[in-house]
């Protein structure tokens, strides 16, 4: 019988360790849901969440002196405004997961959609007049604004058609068809409504959006004639808003102190009353019912009276910072559709700043334009956050630094001899 040295034979090796196998699926795991996200969502999420808290804080110190004294509870109405952000936050991260296709798909149904809704302001029962204007619909006792859900559906679906048609742009015929006549009967069923501020914001966003998809300046310079000629008509048209834009130019305004500059002057008187540093947070002296509209319209001479000129120079901050994240996108971006839609979204957004606090200083007259997260009024809010949602949505499509994606460590392994 033959005898075999066992200690001559070759060891078997030992199986590998699944540990170290285990805790690199486990990094690339984590390295995906933690994966770094661009500076411009960390940008626009984060102005647009400390400009809600903000608007929070003082619409709580606009309203509770005067609700209290109406027999209401001091709470109440920034209750009603945090219920709406609550509502607004959760949605604007939500539309932040959403990819480009989906919303390239629900560019006609959400237009649609919305213009059936703003169109239930003129159903007898539902529809509210306030100020001369009919834009509101009260359901079970709470009113909403459903003009304001079409700013962003008209900016997405301006995107979605001149992307679709961005080899022809080049020729008018292209440009204005659907684009315009759509438009137009978008702004129709506001302008019917006789809100002129809601009407003048669409126009912005249709001549954003044409500006964006790089039509020729020949082809833009048309469609804003025609816009500024049909603003300039709808102003004219009604002697309430020919007034209050005459009393704009009024250079002796006290002389009409107790008619259309009342509201002017107490929002400068507001302004000016607060100085440098402000009177203090809820001391403000005109919320006490000499400035209408202290936490819708005017809230920046709120801001103004007592936060003083630092409280508004942080506030014009912040939308500076929010702009510079919105253009990143549109600088960053190779989707003509993302350019167009975040271009026009932007333009909206920081424009009705701008022109908000135009008027709140005067210098402006009065469109009836809220100030973008921070005026009382829950359909513009949610709206404003849904529209920071595709934002975000775009951000998370640009390429990333380099123009690929970061390359994935190779799997450890045995090195073989």
């Amino acid at each position: 019988m033959r005898v075999v040295d066992t200690t001559r034979t070759r060891p078997v090796p030992p199986e590998p360790e699944p540990g170290p196998r285990r805790g690199l699926a486990a990094r690339v795991s984590l390295g995906r849901v933690f994966a770094p996200v661009p500076s411009e969502f960390l940008t626009i999420a984060s102005t647009a969440l400390l400009l809600t808290g903000f608007g929070l804080v003082m619409v709580l110190s606009a309203t509770s002196a005067t609700a209290e004294d109406a027999g209401g509870g001091p709470y109440d109405a920034v209750l009603k405004q945090a219920v709406f952000a609550a509502l607004g936050i959760p949605i604007m991260f939500l539309a932040s997961r959403m990819p480009l296709t989906f919303w390239k798909r629900i560019a006609w149904p959400a237009l649609i959609l919305a213009t059936l809704f703003q169109m239930l302001v003129f159903v007898p029962g539902l529809g509210v007049s306030a100020n001369g204007n009919r834009n509101w619909i009260s359901i079970a006792g709470v009113q909403a604004q459903p003009s304001e859900f079409l700013k962003i559906t008209l900016a997405v679906w301006l995107g979605f058609i001149l992307y679709r048609k961005r080899t022809l742009l080049a020729d008018w015929r292209h440009v204005f068809i659907p684009a315009v006549p759509v438009a137009v009967a978008v702004i129709a069923t506001v302008m019917a409504g006789h809100d002129l501020g809601t009407v003048l914001i669409l126009v912005l966003i249709l001549l954003a959006a044409l500006f964006f998809s790089g039509v020729k300046l020949r082809v833009f310079i048309l469609p804003a004639i025609l816009a500024a000629g049909a603003v300039a008509y709808f102003a004219i048209s009604s002697p309430d808003r020919m007034r209050r834009f005459m009393s704009f130019l009024n250079e002796d305004c006290l002389a009409d102190y107790y008619g259309d500059c009342y509201q002017p002057l107490h929002g400068i008187w507001g302004l000016a009353g607060g100085g440098v540093f402000g009177l203090g947070l809820g001391n403000s002296k005109e919320k006490y019912s000499w400035l209408p509209a202290a936490a819708n319209d005017y809230i920046f001479a709120i801001v103004g009276e007592e936060l003083g000129l630092i409280g508004c120079i942080v506030v014009l901050l912040l939308f500076a910072l929010f702009a510079v994240g919105a253009f990143h996108i549109v600088r960053k971006t190779d989707d003509p559709f993302v350019r167009i839609t975040a271009g026009a979204i932007t333009i909206w957004i920081v424009g009705q700043a701008l022109l908000n606090i135009g008027v709140v200083l005067r210098l402006l007259p009065v469109f009836g334009v809220p100030l973008p997260f921070m005026s009382q009024g829950g359909t513009s809010l949610v709206s404003v956050l849904l529209a920071c949602g595709v934002l975000l949505s775009f951000a998370r499509s640009l390429p990333a630094r380099g123009g690929h994606a970061p390359a994935v460590p190779p799997a450890r392994g045995r090195i073989a001899r």
